[in-house]
């Protein structure tokens, strides 16, 4: 089923194409975007149920328009057909003004003015069950039946929390050149199980997500067993002990090395300001030539594949690594246009009301021949890693470390039921990736959580690869 676009910004449509005509008489340039996001978090556990609006709810309009020198914004939430008038003298002002106080006491970065091609187009995206089917009642029931299915498992579980979480994205892009719009569904579900034994408690999860509607419970469904039966062995856990290991990663686990390693350090806004050592490298050997990277909302059909992004750049498929060989980055239109270079649709604002940044969009590393069950036959001594927490990168440094739940342990080439918890896996990325010597053929992508620049600007994003087999630093 098609979904449907926002009746609100349709209705606004005709405004706004009015607003861009009265400030193209003092900007030679001028754009809008119009965003209309909406959903409903969902968590079930023992201790209650609780519905809430999604995070990621906005409804506005940002414009921006070439000052002479660069490119001011101006964000607002209100449009009144009848004030378009008094919007466009106010967005003048504010800019006017704006500029007038920033050339006083700073050197203000000059840009060419944005040329864009003649282009209309639309994305609707398709979900299996239409979400008024799936009402409230409907998810709970889910979301219960998941609960006291893991409660059920095992006398050390004391606590299951299953949840799911739904929003409908609609967003239109306007200019002289460009009429753009695109309305997508994307949803995250988890279940995580607490297990204690005496004065032991730990903690597993796993999570699906994508560009679906409530038919995502059914995979949410499908990993509760699994799910609660590795929290409780992990009650029986050791830490690892640390050395260098070889090891093979889960494709959650290849998606965070991914993500942090070549993601963050090619985000293109990071060359501008001369924070990623990444640029020195364009063209040389970062990995194994068995490695290939990929991002771009046109890689994969994930959370974060749209039509267009936040300047209404079309996406598309991006090759970071090319056999080993860094090949380009991610960006933004203002950081292509300081280095000479094509936009490649990462442009990304947490909301209408921020600022534009290069962001991933779905990264992962291309699947490659291997089979599983040769590359867990190859180790001596190592782990299979499993269940990313969170990590960490230093673009201008290319240090890299990577938390994760835990790592079953093999030896002599087969699983031998031991289990490590919790694993911390660090490195320098280009001896991590150079270490990879077998990379499996299917490549998976989750996209739950969100991605933030630095400590902020949170953005949906995918991550994943195939299972890859390396050498690393384990603590």
């Amino acid at each position: 089923m098609k979904v449907k676009m926002s009746e609100f910004l349709v209705e606004k449509k005709q405004s706004i194409k009015k607003l861009i005509q009265i400030l193209n008489k003092d900007f030679k340039y001028v754009s809008v975007l119009g965003t209309d996001s909406y959903g409903k978090k969902y968590i079930v556990q023992k201790t209650g149920i609780d519905v809430s609006d999604s995070f990621w709810n906005e409804r506005g309009f940002v414009v921006r328009v070439y000052n002479g020198i660069g490119y001011s914004e101006y964000s607002f939430n209100e449009l009144d057909e009848n004030n378009i008038d008094r919007l466009a003298e106010n967005i003048k002002h504010r800019v006017n003004d704006q500029i007038d106080k920033l050339k006083k006491s700073y050197e203000i970065t000059k840009y060419d003015v944005i040329k864009e091609e003649k282009m209309e187009d639309s994305f609707l995206g398709e979900i299996a069950i239409p979400k008024e089917k799936a009402n409230s009642q409907y998810i709970i029931e889910r979301l219960t039946k998941m609960k006291d299915k893991a409660l059920a498992i095992s006398d050390f579980i004391i606590e299951a929390k299953a949840i799911f979480h739904q929003v409908h994205v609609s967003k239109i892009f306007i200019s002289n050149d460009k009429d753009l719009y695109q309305s997508y569904i994307w949803s995250e579900g988890y279940i995580t199980i607490l297990s204690r034994k005496d004065n032991i408690t730990r903690v597993n999860y796993s999570s699906c997500s994508g560009l679906k509607g409530p038919e995502l419970l059914d995979e949410v469904e499908s990993k509760v067993k699994d799910t609660a039966d590795i929290a409780v062995r992990l009650l029986d856990a050791e830490p690892v002990k640390p050395g260098e290991y070889e090891v093979v990663c889960s494709p959650d686990v290849s998606g965070i090395i991914a993500h942090e390693a070549f993601g963050h350090g090619v985000e293109m806004d990071m060359f501008v300001k001369n924070r990623a050592k990444a640029v020195e490298y364009i063209d040389k050997p970062v990995a194994s030539k068995l490695v290939s990277m990929r991002d771009g909302a046109k890689s994969a059909n994930h959370v974060s594949s749209y039509l267009f992004d936040d300047e209404g750049v079309i996406g598309t498929d991006t090759v970071i690594i090319e056999n080993g060989i860094l090949k380009r980055g991610l960006s933004d239109t203002l950081s292509a246009m300081r280095l000479g270079s094509k936009p490649t649709g990462n442009g990304k604002r947490f909301s209408f009301e921020r600022k534009t940044y290069a962001r991933m969009t779905n990264t992962f590393f291309s699947e490659g021949k291997d089979k599983i069950e040769d590359m867990i036959a190859s180790i001596k001594k190592g782990y299979l890693l499993e269940c990313p927490y969170s990590g960490m990168e230093d673009p201008k440094n290319w240090g890299i470390q990577c938390m994760l739940n835990y790592g079953l342990e093999i030896e002599d080439g087969k699983l031998t039921g031991k289990i490590v918890s919790p694993v911390v896996l660090t490195g320098y990325v280009p001896d991590l990736l150079k270490s990879i010597s077998m990379v499996s053929e299917n490549v998976q992508l989750e996209g739950g959580g969100a991605c933030g620049k630095g400590y902020k600007e949170l953005v949906k994003v995918s991550s994943g690869g195939p299972y890859i087999k390396a050498k690393v630093r384990l603590g």
